[in-house]
């Protein structure tokens, strides 16, 4: 094999005059290409600038005042950047919790943001605590996916995935806003290597390394005067009250120390509650940092945290149920709280949870950041964490997080259901779930959308289940995002929280559990790990789990470990041991006996490996036995309960084209991926519709219908925009182009 770059680049150069020679062999270099892929990872080609132009900025608060020196500051240090010096100009906002940082920072972006004609970046780190702080993996996939790489196409680990962002952010003017860093470590593989962009960052911890090895600039934000305190308190409260003494204004305005998050939310109580007087809040306040009889000390704010007495003193008001029900809603660290979160984790109905979720957001505790959806800033969680803590103790606490967790149990199931309904699957959470007679086609579809928009939650809920020792919920959660993770990917969550979902199954095996979940998790991590190349993890995982099921006598689940190897070994061109792997899962499939556990799925998982086995005699040129193959399997998904299998019958159609074409035969290949449109178009995976009609396309291509190859990739191409994969629509169009040329 060619070592060195220079044999490498010869030994292309070979393959590219072989393949001018012959079509045929130029479909299997192609093919080649494809899987060569996943046996070396690489990053993908960055998409062209103006494929993606994000605006990831959230709304500026309404109520922002002063900060100018900032976006001063901020446009000097811009202005005084060398645009030769080959790395971006990073700007550090530092300061102390509830500070205002976000808010400024926003604002900047805003007003600059016209300097950036090619987007802007933003996220929240949630670096208050190492706990709460995202990995720089999950920021990476997240922006890759912003710039226009398909999820699919995201690399799982870290460095491929740091590699591939800035070869996407090369030549771009961009600006990237990291809010609330926990540390260097966090953001500096989010870091571009573009000189034409800016990098923001916010932290309440000083970022040393940022400014000795990258040239950062600091800058340290400080309260607000007396004067735009008073301004901001104000502008708060609103006109209703706006009569108030300017001494009483004032002294709250001092009390609360010229923080923005004490005034926001001493404004906002007094705002929405008649009955509280500007002297009752003032002297509430100072009572809190000075003690009974002190009168306010000042724009310092006494000794006391300004933050924290105007979180008490807010939650003082509170009445004794919306006061649980804040403290219920802290047991956690979630990403946003929903409706259901919310409702669960206070044990309320969810008509009395909105109305709940609404008081609590009209006195600034929360904040609402989509429909039906809130936020605690990170300081309002850790004041109503700590009161559950005191208050309620870990029993509640604990309940709380149960209760969450099988909610969303509940949720993740039926959506998984609908999504994959005939795939076997294991746990009483899809006990007695059915599909509706007059099911809309697209249902699936709209299931696997909603369970991407809780992707976040649902890993979350497994983390605080596996904290509380719910190791039951845990492995059945993982089981219940198979479907997602299957068919989106999200490689570093699924292999997180998957990791976890086997030791719990472990645990669980041990103390009487479902032995059977042990095979389960480690095959789908398996998967996980395929999807990331780890091809000598995933081998490793499936040993693990023939072990596991064997010992239990799970021959369901056996069956899938050793299927699932033959998928790692065609994947690594290994056709042969591929088709072994194969027929060894099929002979475990015929030890299950009527009424044995698993028969039920018996007809379908043989013919996935009728299908599969076909696929590796395809690889092998055995012509004559894969069609018999593809075939059979054909014939057993039509036969399956319900109407049959539509999506794995266009599967199997796609394999029988491909089979043709590279028998030679782009005749009888297009009437099978005529076929393999109508169930892909039946069963709304649009994806494969533009496999498929790139494939057809080839069709037209070896018959010399050059009109309708191009109509054909036209139509691949608008598939490809449709489901965010613009790398594959951009290969389309050189093709078309080549066509056209």
């Amino acid at each position: 094999m060619p070592v060195s770059e220079d044999e490498q680049a010869a030994a292309a150069l070979r393959l590219m005059e072989v393949a001018r020679r012959s079509p045929e062999f130029a479909r299997e270099v192609a093919e080649w290409v494809r899987d060569a892929g996943w046996l070396a990872p690489r990053a993908v080609p960055a998409v062209a600038p103006e494929a993606s132009r994000p605006q990831m900025l959230p709304p500026v608060t309404a109520a922002f005042t002063d900060r100018e020196d900032v976006i001063a500051w901020i446009t000097e240090v811009l202005d005084g950047a060398d645009p030769a010096g080959g790395a971006p100009t990073i700007a550090v906002l530092t300061g102390a919790g509830g500070i205002g940082k976000t808010a400024a920072v926003v604002r900047c972006a805003y007003a600059l943001r016209e300097r950036f004609p090619d987007g802007v970046l933003f996220v929240d780190l949630a670096g208050a605590s190492v706990g709460t702080a995202l990995p720089p993996s999950d920021v990476l996939a997240r922006f890759l996916e912003r710039l226009g790489v398909p999820p699919d196409r995201v690399p799982g680990d870290e460095a491929r995935q740091r590699d591939l962002f800035r070869d996407c952010m090369a030549d771009r003017r961009m600006m990237v806003v990291l809010d609330n860093a926990n540390t260097e470590a966090q953001v500096v593989p989010l870091l571009p290597a573009s000189p034409g962009s800016l990098v923001l960052v916010t932290s309440r911890y000083r970022l040393g390394r940022l400014v000795s090895e990258h040239g950062a600039r600091p800058f340290v934000l400080g309260p607000l005067s007396t004067v735009d305190s008073v301004r901001l308190l104000r502008r708060v409260v609103g006109s209703r009250r706006a009569d108030a003494p300017d001494a009483a204004v004032q002294a709250v305005a001092e009390a609360a120390g010229g923080v923005p998050l004490a005034l926001c939310t001493t404004g906002a109580g007094l705002a929405v509650r008649e009955h509280l007087t500007w002297e009752r809040v003032a002297r509430q306040l100072s009572e809190r940092i000075q003690g009974p009889g002190q009168g306010p000390s000042g724009a310092s704010g006494g000794g006391g945290d300004p933050v924290r007495q105007a979180q008490d003193a807010s939650y003082g008001e509170l009445s004794a149920e919306c006061a649980a029900f804040y403290r219920a809603l802290a047991v956690w660290a979630w990403p946003t709280v929903t409706v259901m979160c919310a409702a669960r984790a206070a044990d309320v109905d969810e008509g009395r949870a909105r109305e709940l979720l609404e008081q609590l957001a009209r006195v600034h505790l929360l904040e609402e950041v989509g429909e039906e959806r809130y936020r605690f800033h990170d300081l309002v969680r850790a004041h109503a964490h700590g009161l559950a803590v005191a208050e309620d103790g870990h029993g509640r606490m604990s309940a709380a997080v149960r209760r969450v967790a099988v909610a969303h149990l509940r949720f993740a199931a039926e959506l998984d259901f609908r999504v994959m309904p005939l795939r076997w699957r294991l746990g009483p959470a899809y006990g007695g779930l059915v599909l509706p007679v007059d099911r809309d086609p697209a249902d699936g579809k709209h299931a696997l959308a909603e369970l991407r928009r809780e992707r976040e939650n649902l890993a979350a809920v497994i983390r605080a289940a596996d904290q509380y020792g719910f190791d039951d919920l845990v492995w059945q959660l993982c089981e219940a995002l198979w479907g997602l993770h299957l068919l989106l990917g999200f490689h570093a969550q699924w292999i997180d929280t998957h990791l976890l979902g086997v030791e719990a199954a472990r645990r669980r095996a041990e103390e009487f559990g479902d032995r059977r979940a042990v095979g389960r998790m480690l095959v789908q991590l398996a998967f996980a790990y395929m999807g990331v190349g780890r091809a000598d993890d995933a081998a490793e995982a499936l040993a693990q789990a023939v072990a596991a099921d064997e010992a239990c006598g799970h021959h369901r689940g056996q069956a899938s470990a050793v299927e699932a190897l033959g998928l790692l070994r065609l994947k690594q061109w290994r056709y042969g041991d591929a088709q072994r792997c194969f027929e060894e899962a099929r002979e475990i499939l015929g030890r299950i006996r009527e009424g044995d556990d698993g028969w039920r799925d018996v007809h379908r998982a043989t013919a996935l490996l009728e299908h599969h086995i076909g696929r590796a005699q395809t690889k092998q040129r055995d012509f004559t036995a894969a069609l018999a193959r593809l075939n059979d399997a054909l014939v057993c998904f039509r036969r399956l309960p319900g109407g049959g299998d539509a999506y794995n019958e266009g599967r199997v159609y796609m394999s029988l084209g491909e089979m043709h074409l590279d028998a030679g035969d782009p005749d009888l290949a297009r009437v099978c991926l005529d076929k393999a449109v109508k169930a892909m178009e039946a069963a709304g995976a649009g994806l494969q519709l533009a496999d498929v009609f790139e494939s057809r396309a080839r069709c037209h291509r070896l018959a010399a219908r050059r009109a309708e190859a191009v109509a054909d990739l036209r139509t691949a191409a608008g598939y490809y925009e449709e489901n965010g994969d613009r790398v594959g629509a951009e290969r389309i169009r050189a093709g078309i182009a080549e066509l056209e040329d």
